[in-house]
Parts: C-alpha cells; structure tokens; sequence
C-alpha cells in the first residue's frame, strides 16, 4: 500500500514517513507552516552534499569521513544576487561565520549561506565563489563575501582530511530546492552530536498573523551542542535520566584522548529566515532571541560551544540594493533616496516568540530524526531512545 503524504503530514513527518518531534508525540507550542521547514518562507531554497565513507581507524587523509555540506539560498537559485536585510547575533565566539563584518556594514547580504564542518569553511568559500562564477558571472565580477559557518565533527568524522572539496559546495548549491528539508545526518549536519545523542539538521516554522496578513517564520539548525544531563524536551528535564548508553561520557582528559571535546562542547548555528518586511537591526533582534529557544532544550552555553546565528529577510528592500555593486544608481550619482517598509518594533513580540519556538522544535526535529552512527576509530553516537519518551514526558 503506498502512502501518499499531505502538506499536513509534513508538518509531522518526514517525506519518508519517519516521525518529526511532534510525530513522536512532543507537545510543541504554536502554528507551524505546511511543511514546518525553513522552505515554507517563499523563495528558500535548500540543498545539501553528503559524505559517508570508510569504517575502522582513522587515517588523516583516507577517513573515515562523516560530513557534508548543506547550502541555503535566501532568495532561491534566480535571486542570487538581490540583497536580503539581515542581521547576526554571536552567544558565544567560539566558531566561525564569515561575511558578518559586510552584514555589520550595510544590514544586509546577498550570496548563499553555507554550513559544514570547522576545517571546512575554506573550501566552502572557495566553492561558493567558484559556483557564482559559474551561474551568476556578472555578481561574480564584482566582490563576493561568501556566508560559511561551521560546527566540529572531528569525534564521528577525519576532520583534518580535507574531505570536503569545492566541488561539493558547488553540488549542495545546484541541489538547492523548495519542499521538504533533509533532517538529521545530513549535509553539514552529517557527522554532528546534540546533548550526546546523534546530532545534525533540524529545521522548523511558525505562521504569525499580522492583521490581515500571515507571516513566516522559520530556522534551520545544525545542532551540535550540549551535555547529555541538561537535555531538556517540552520543558521535563529527562537528560539525568538518560545518562546510560553514552559513549561521550567520561572525564575531560580521557575525552581528549578519545577526540571527542568537552562536556557541552561542539556549537550550532540557525538560520531564521522570514517574510516579514523587517529592519536589519529587526533582523539582528530575531537572531537574538535564538539563544532562548536553545535554552528551552536544557543548554546553558558551553565555552566550548560556537553559538552563531543569522537572521534575514526576504521582503522586497529597494534602499539596501545600492549597497551592493550591482544595485540602481542615480543617473547624476547624488538624486538616488532608499526607501523601506518595517513592521513597527512595537509589533515585533509575536515573531519573537515564533523564532523561540521554532529553534526549540527544530533541536528536537535534529535528535528525532535521526539514527545510531558509527564514525572514525569505532566512535559510536546513539540516537535519542524515542521508545523511551512518552514515559519520561508523562
């Protein structure tokens, strides 16, 4: 008998039929859009490359290899090069994000968003550039200042072996589409750990009505943070109930041996994306509030941990075209005035709660569908015991 899935399975489903969180019964606070993905803000786009190789001992240069890339555009392959207002926020500094300096700049961005592993972001950049040059060869003559981000899967994967190549940059980019996003260990969430389960992609979104209209907001997360005894989901604190069947667990210095970090170790980035017409400081206001949707999933922020998150918008911003090189300029260089539209920041609370609420459901999107891995030196991550859930949340 095959089964055919409705946009409202999605919300609840994978395109496979495997159970999101709320499929496994997580009770999750607010309206998510049908496919309940960072795709459900028109226009984004969503592509991932991912590379699993080899088993046993590793071999820097042979692997095993646990990683991948995953590639967003804001505005989908046709409008790369039209800037979206944007703004980043940093809980703790110890990763990467390239292009916030520019972001800081001039409020906003207008290259894809590229995510993979620490020791990786060179070739992502270099593959983002080397793939505008291929589809978009007037953006490419002028400056491109690529957004890469990073999280360390240096326990699962050979994370010094240079795996990652442009070339499969180029590949998550042109694999970029609508619809539903891969969850779990794939792309650059491949080789990830969350709370000491099997970590990786998570993505959610929220309807916010506004007046006679209807928002999205939506995030993306490659998860890859937290210790095993502060997971917390649908506010029960069960991590200390879990503590069994942890092949991270132990003291630092043995962990070190072992590759594997610290307690609370490893970062996570989110992309909130919307459709609301927002500032670029409204942008930065929506990445602030990321780190209270992590918080509501048990983590208290680990030194360790890189926090990195990006907001954008993907109305339509006439003023911020002239920023860049291929922006409109006045025919006599001093009559061009930008113009913008923005929700009052008076009216800004509801989207708020929309970006809390979708990074906490896409953690648990991240750690539910997901399985058991296996990586380099016989380094095993298990997966959240679903079978184990409705008692701990009852």
């Amino acid at each position: 008998m095959i089964h055919h899935m409705t946009p409202t399975d999605f919300a609840t489903h994978t395109a496979d039929g495997r159970p999101r969180a709320r499929g496994a019964g997580i009770p999750l606070p607010g309206t998510p859009g049908p496919l309940n993905a960072l795709t459900d803000v028109a226009g984004v786009q969503v592509g991932m490359t991912t590379l699993i190789e080899g088993q046993g001992p590793l071999v820097v240069g042979q692997g095993p290899v646990r990683t991948g890339v995953t590639a967003i555009l804001p505005r989908g392959r046709a409008g790369v090069g039209q800037p979206c207002a944007a703004g980043w926020y940093s809980l703790n500094g110890n990763g990467e994000m390239t292009g916030t300096t520019w972001i800081d700049e001039v409020g906003s961005f207008n290259v894809p968003v590229v995510l993979s592993n620490t020791h990786a972001v060179g070739a992502c950049h270099t593959g983002v550039v080397q793939w505008a040059n291929r589809v978009a060869p007037r953006l490419a003559r002028q400056w491109l200042l690529p957004v890469c981000a990073e999280t360390w899967d240096g326990y699962l994967n050979d994370i010094n072996g240079g795996h990652v190549h442009p070339a499969h940059v180029e590949a998550a980019l042109d694999a970029a589409s609508g619809g539903p996003v891969g969850e779990g260990s794939l792309g650059g969430g491949t080789g990830m750990n969350c709370y000491d389960f099997k970590g990786g992609n998570g993505t959610s979104s929220r309807l916010v009505p506004y007046g006679a209209r209807t928002y999205t907001v939506a995030a993306f997360v490659q998860a890859n943070f937290g210790s095993r005894a502060e997971l917390t989901i649908a506010g029960r604190h069960i991590g200390g109930l879990l503590l069994d069947d942890n092949p991270l667990d132990g003291d630092w210095f043995a962990r070190d041996l072992a590759g594997a970090p610290p307690p609370g170790a490893g970062s996570v980035i989110a992309v909130i994306a919307t459709d609301a017409p927002l500032l670029p400081g409204q942008c930065k206001a929506l990445a602030r509030r990321v780190p209270l949707g992590l918080a509501r999933t048990g983590t208290t922020g680990s030194h360790f941990s890189g926090d990195i998150f990006l907001a954008f918008s993907t109305a339509d911003v006439p003023g911020l075209a002239s920023a860049f090189p291929l922006g409109p300029v006045g025919s006599d260089g001093d009559d061009e005035i930008g113009t913008i539209r923005f929700l009052p920041w008076g009216r800004m609370d509801d989207l708020y709660a929309a970006v809390v609420q979708c990074v906490e459901e896409a953690v648990l999107n991240a750690l539910v569908v997901n399985d058991d891995m296996t990586g380099r030196d016989g380094h095993r991550s298990p997966r959240l015991p679903l079978d184990r859930l409705p008692a701990l949340l009852n």
